[in-house]
């Protein structure tokens, strides 16, 4: 039985963003997935400037952002009047991508392609039916046989196989009872680079749009009374006689149903993301209410996060105990995400008498505020996420965080200068690469990094266009600060402690 170094569960936007970041390092990977061929249907379906960020230094962004719906603001009406006119696309000093509605479908058809070109193709039809590990690593098991991995990642969904396989808790609570959703072709004079929801009482409906000609989703938390097997036909009727009530729309504008779904909101948190030589990303670590459009967010960024890690651990360019690291860092993002998102759900539904007062005199009217508005938008961009707690910061001089970023910090995507004297763009760097920001090119910092990085395929040596005074910066490939100073024996001793060992090449 050949070997394989990694194997990915689950062919969603995090196993197949994972997938590329690992094989671009130049790991062997395998991509299964119990579906038996791709999924047509749009499910998640905002792309925030994080994303695309990550799906833009994988190589897969492609024409995602030319064939999405640029949202540039979310109106939302009480009792039926508009009250707040949420803007979330505009330009800041941090955000500079717009916000994108699209498919999940869609994103990860980009994400295939850009596997098949690393020369991985996903092998459908095959679910894990069990995990077995030991010190050399894992006995994947399916239906019609088995394969032998080093690493095992589980990507494949709240209902996670590779997680039970392993033994990993999942606890957590219901935080709605259920959502109805319906993907429409409908006659709805709303703009459509906006977001529009109703709120009267204890109810709401919400109308986004979608990519294709006058293609909305619909979405309505399910009245008490609605049966659990509802169908379509019924389902569709609840949703637009709540767009009737609420947004006064006849419910004739409907002209053609694409897809419906309902689903419960659930808040759930894997009480570990490794366990051994098996680790857990996306839906199979977290699961959390759509509310902000964090979740398929969350997901590419854990990918990306574990990539750089697992390919340095996988090629034996660090030690195991690297990927430890990787909980720290995205454990809390997690935390954050499902706290933040479960608050704004109750917000929105208004559970209570005094819940609901307080979003329609207070929560909704601060939302016209420029100031909210700002913070509101670089919050839910993701491109504040930061590192700085993580284990990995803390390894790192402080000394040098008066000014620009922090260890651990995303660092802005500046305009630099190859060795050649050619002009790039930091982030363009940063495809499975790390980056050293050198003040001049001699700096003897550059082949401290190159001993202990490697040169070829796994370092980029850049020189900022605008200065930065005397100071190195070690940038990861996920675009965040490692390590910033003058000292190339302090950078040799930082290289050193991540990777667990003095291996220099």
């Amino acid at each position: 039985m050949v070997n394989t170094t990694v194997v990915v569960a689950g062919a969603g936007p995090t196993g197949l963003a994972l997938a590329c970041g690992l094989r671009a390092a130049g790991v062997r990977v395998r991509v299964v997935d119990k579906l038996e061929g791709p999924s047509a249907t749009s499910r998640a379906l905002g792309l925030q400037p994080r994303g695309s960020e990550v799906l833009d230094r994988l190589g897969a962004l492609g024409d995602l952002p030319q064939r999405s719906v640029h949202i540039r603001q979310v109106i939302t009406h009480v009792n039926g009047e508009p009250m707040a006119r949420l803007k979330v696309g505009q330009p800041t000093k941090l955000v500079t991508r717009p916000g994108l509605i699209v498919s999940q479908a869609e994103v990860e058809a980009r994400l295939r392609h850009r596997l098949s070109e690393l020369g991985v193709k996903v092998e459908w039809g095959r679910e894990v039916h069990a995990a077995d590990q030991d010190g050399q690593g894992v006995t994947v098991r399916f239906a019609d046989g088995q394969m032998r991995a080093d690493w095992l990642v589980g990507c494949d969904g709240a209902h996670s196989r590779v997680r039970k396989a392993a033994g990993i808790g999942f606890p957590g609570v219901a935080v709605i009872e259920r959502f109805l959703l319906a993907d429409v072709r409908a006659d709805l004079s709303l703009p459509r680079d906006a977001v529009s929801v109703w709120l009267r009482g204890d109810q709401m409906v919400g109308a986004f749009p979608l990519p294709g000609t006058d293609v909305w989703r619909l979405m309505a938390p399910a009245p008490a009374d609605t049966a659990p097997d509802i169908e379509p036909e019924g389902l569709l009727a609840v949703l637009t006689g709540v767009l009737q009530d609420h947004a006064r729309l006849s419910a004739a504008v409907v002209r053609e149903t694409l897809w419906t779904s309902t689903f419960r909101i659930h808040r759930r948190l894997a009480s570990t993301y490794r366990h051994g030589r098996i680790l857990l990303g996306g839906d199979a670590a977290h699961i959390h209410s759509p509310f902000g459009g964090q979740g398929m967010n969350t997901g590419l960024g854990d990918a990306e996060n574990l990539a750089w890690k697992l390919a340095l651990v996988a090629t034996g360019r660090a030690g195991a105990a690297l990927l430890d690291t990787y909980q720290a860092e995205r454990r809390p993002i997690a935390q954050e995400v499902l706290e933040s998102t479960s608050a704004m759900t109750r917000i929105v539904v208004g559970e209570t008498v005094l819940a609901r007062a307080v979003r329609d005199r207070v929560f909704v009217p601060l939302m016209n505020r420029p100031l909210v508005q700002r913070l509101i938008w670089e919050k839910s961009s993701q491109l504040k996420v930061s590192y700085r707690n993580g284990s990995l910061a803390s390894r790192s001089f402080r000394g040098w965080s008066v000014r620009g970023p922090h260890a651990g910090d995303r660092v802005p995507d500046v305009e630099c200068a190859r060795e050649d004297g050619s002009l790039t763009r930091l982030h363009a760097e940063l495809r499975s690469r790390w980056a050293l920001l050198l003040p001049s090119p001699e700096h003897p910092c550059a082949a401290t990094a190159r001993r202990h990085l490697g040169e070829t395929g796994t370092l980029t040596v850049l020189i900022p266009t605008a200065t930065h005074g005397r100071q190195v910066m070690l940038v990861r490939p996920d675009a965040h600060l490692a390590w910033r100073g003058t000292s190339p024996v302090a950078l040799s001793q930082w290289l050193t402690r991540t990777l667990g060992h003095d291996h220099t090449w």
